[in-house]
């Protein structure tokens, strides 16, 4: 007899099919923000008028300037500095990512907790890869932060329909639906939002421990951030051979280091993360 998780599976999987599952649209705030740095005739006020409607987002981003990560000489003091020091680009990508946090809030406790936790999860991830590709790679930190951000989004249209359709199921076996349904969700989800196509392939391949692709990218750094987060922990990715996962050699990176004991790093590792927070 199928399970109230192979249901869930059976149902979610015939709507990917046929196209009927519901998938979140970006944020208004982000799709402004995506659209004047796209564009070519645009400049810094464009992006900075579009911000400053948000007042959380505008205090965030300042904070974001003076954090350690980016520190300058100069103290930031306003949206206008705070995008002028970021660049375009960078600003951008970064108020995407933190519009997104308010697709992470549900009304029953059970599902709210949990898309808080995914949240949180993303933003540490995030934070880690930031600090890799700055540090180790010539992968752009503002994509690296958003593949962080987006690697469990396709978490949300679980969630969403089990709260929608007031499904009663244990955490484990829910955990186990949105282990194997998360990756092919997230990567439909990127390409309606018309993602990087190296950003689209995150959610697919982050977990794959053992892909080979000719040079570092996007889901390696993800991958290698997910394991950096539970070093030194009883997680059971800890059990595994790290040695045997190829993303540390391409990134550079010695697997048996734990990355969180080196004192500078670990700085804006810890930087990183509370800006998103």
């Amino acid at each position: 007899m199928p399970t109230i998780a192979d249901q869930i599976k059976d149902d979610l999987i015939t709507a990917i099919e046929n196209d009927k599952l519901v998938l979140p649209t970006l944020p208004e705030a982000a799709l402004k923000v995506r659209e004047i740095a796209e564009s070519e005739d645009s400049a810094i006020q464009d992006l900075v008028k579009v911000i400053s409607n948000d007042t959380a987002l505008s205090a965030r981003l300042i904070r974001v300037c003076n954090s350690p990560l980016f520190r300058g000489s100069r103290q930031i003091e306003n949206l206008n500095m705070a995008v002028s020091r970021l660049g375009m680009a960078y600003t951008s990508n970064l108020a995407m990512g933190l519009a997104m946090e308010q697709m992470f809030q549900a009304t029953s406790d059970m599902i709210d907790k949990r898309l808080r936790a995914t949240w949180q999860t993303s933003t540490e991830v995030a934070g880690i890869c930031h600090v890799l590709a700055q540090h180790y790679t010539k992968l752009k930190p503002d994509q690296a932060t958003l593949a962080g951000l987006v690697h469990l989004i396709g978490v949300l249209p679980i969630l969403r329909y089990v709260e929608d359709q007031d499904i009663q199921i244990s955490s484990i076996l829910l955990d186990n639906v949105i282990d194997e349904l998360h990756p092919q969700i997230g990567a439909r989800i990127l390409k309606k939002w018309d993602f990087p196509t190296e950003l689209q392939q995150v959610p697919l391949e982050y977990s794959n421990w053992h892909r080979e692709v000719p040079k570092a990218d996007y889901a390696d750094l993800v991958m290698v951030a997910n394991l950096q987060l539970v070093a030194g922990s009883d997680h059971p990715l800890t059990e595994m051979d790290w040695n045997s996962i190829s993303a540390f050699d391409r990134l550079g990176l010695d697997p048996d280091i734990d990355m969180s004991e080196e004192e500078d790093l670990n700085a804006q590792m810890e930087a990183a993360m509370a800006l998103l927070k």
